[in-house]
């Protein structure tokens, strides 16, 4: 009993770090080890999601897997128990367990314990399909709930074979809109459900299971047809931060027309004379926004409320806004001014398409100083778009369109596109602001200027 005992005191319990700004839940995606396995420190032990992304959390202890606090498809507060690790036997301390991370030691909460640490990548398992892990029966509603609204296991032996969902987010998005997985057929390999099957399900109504009324909303009650779509996830992530944005920041926008004939002919001569390292618009924009915070570093900055200040940041860590299948995300270049403009063409292009994919760590979604917004490609002209708060101003640009437009007292057609600069009327006043939106629509119609002033 005593050694039964001295063991349990020297089992390690590692609590689900914390994984970001503003993130207090992560879902179990999947499991990397089982109960009895031995890991290694830093090695990853489980696949999660959060609000912003899917991330592997590497463990800080070394020893014998003893206990795996939950199961795939559940959420775990931030801060509570995800594995319990035991010593190997016959040793008074696990290999490698007074090796874990330094910020572990610090008790820093706001670090994911060996990720991007360099210690190496646990080999990546193919995920093998599994059954939807739903809510207990007891929260099926009146209906008792079928598919994805009920327990596996309460189905009926007699029934089909439950349906095959391996992403969590297909899982997710069923159970928001009250869709019984039963019913869809899976276009995926081996009849997996896939995201757009889901999609299409939505548009028929017998797939769709009644809705429960959330006692803990005071609203009037649905109607016939009505979809509740619940506010979690990464809208939830999103109504929050644009909502405290629009309470602490005094915004203000302003916008001006511009003619962008030269900066669409300076990308076809790039790209002609580079044909193996293409540049976007988007490129040359970052490229000019980055000129521009250089002349106005006032922009480049955030207000710090506490402490009555305004902190202006040495770095730009550009922000672009994405429009992903999972929401807006924002994902951040660090240090973009240190970037070619080749460079960070290729940057961008990584970022968004990863941004898309949902393989951007959360680190890579936080950390911002300025935003750039290509709102155009949605086919409008304007915007006035919401800081992304704490930062201090966003360039939003429009679609580029043929106008007419006077060029040396002739009319002409030329291709015109509006931007809209947002920003926080704390960190600076009209003159700085206009100066930066000037620089802009300038180095826009006159690409010349920029190479001039880098």
């Amino acid at each position: 009993m005593g050694g039964g005992m001295t063991i349990v005191e020297r089992t390690q319990v590692f609590l689900l770090p914390d994984l970001g700004e503003g993130l207090s839940e992560a879902e179990i995606v999947e499991w990397r080890v089982a109960v009895g396995d031995v890991v290694t420190v830093d090695q990853s032990v489980v696949e999660v999601e959060t609000a912003k992304a899917v991330v592997d959390v590497p463990c800080p202890y070394a020893g014998r897997v003893v206990t795996l606090h939950g199961a795939a498809g559940e959420v775990r507060p931030v801060g509570q128990p995800l594995i319990t690790i035991a010593p190997l036997d016959g040793g008074d301390e696990p290999a490698g367990h007074a090796t874990y991370r330094e910020e572990e030691r610090a008790g820093s909460g706001n670090v994911l314990i060996g990720y991007g640490t360099g210690h190496g990548t646990a080999t990546r398992r193919r995920r093998r399909p599994r059954l939807a892990v739903a809510p207990e029966p007891a929260d099926a509603g009146p209906t008792g709930g079928t598919g994805a609204a009920s327990g596996a296991m309460s189905r009926d032996p007699a029934a089909p074979p439950a349906a095959l969902v391996i992403s969590p987010i297909v899982r997710r998005l069923a159970r928001e809109h009250g869709v019984d997985l039963d019913t869809v057929r899976g276009t995926g390999p081996g009849g997996v459900i896939r995201r757009a099957d889901v999609e299409a399900a939505l548009t028929a109504p017998a797939t769709r299971l009644a809705a429960v009324p959330d006692p803990q909303v005071g609203s009037a009650p649905a109607g016939d047809g009505d979809v509740i779509v619940p506010l979690t996830g990464v809208r939830k992530v999103i109504a929050d931060k644009l909502s405290r944005s629009r309470r602490e920041i005094p915004e203000v926008t302003i916008w001006v027309d511009v003619d962008a004939t030269g900066l669409l002919e300076t990308r076809a001569a790039i790209n002609a004379a580079t044909p193996d390292a293409p540049v976007s618009i988007l490129a040359l924009l970052a490229r000019i926004c980055l000129s521009g915070l250089r002349r106005f570093p006032q922009l480049n900055a955030r207000v710090d409320t506490e402490a009555q200040r305004i902190v202006q940041s040495a770095g730009v860590h550009l922000g672009i806004a994405a429009q992903t299948d999972r929401g807006l995300l924002v994902p951040v270049l660090r240090d973009a001014q240190r970037l070619t403009t080749a460079e960070l063409a290729a940057e961008l292009a990584a970022t968004t398409a990863a941004a898309r994919a949902g393989s951007l760590p959360p680190a890579r979604l936080t950390g911002g100083t300025f935003t750039l917004n290509n709102y155009g490609v949605f086919g409008v002209d304007g915007s006035t778009p919401i800081i992304n708060h704490p930062e201090a101003a966003l360039l939003g640009v429009g679609r580029i369109v043929d106008k007419p437009w006077v060029v040396d007292g002739q009319l002409a057609v030329r291709k015109v596109t509006q931007l809209s600069l947002t920003f926080d009327h704390r960190v600076c006043d009209g003159g700085v602001a206009g100066g930066f939106l000037r620089h802009v629509a300038d180095c826009v119609e006159r690409p010349a200027l920029l190479i001039a002033a880098v």
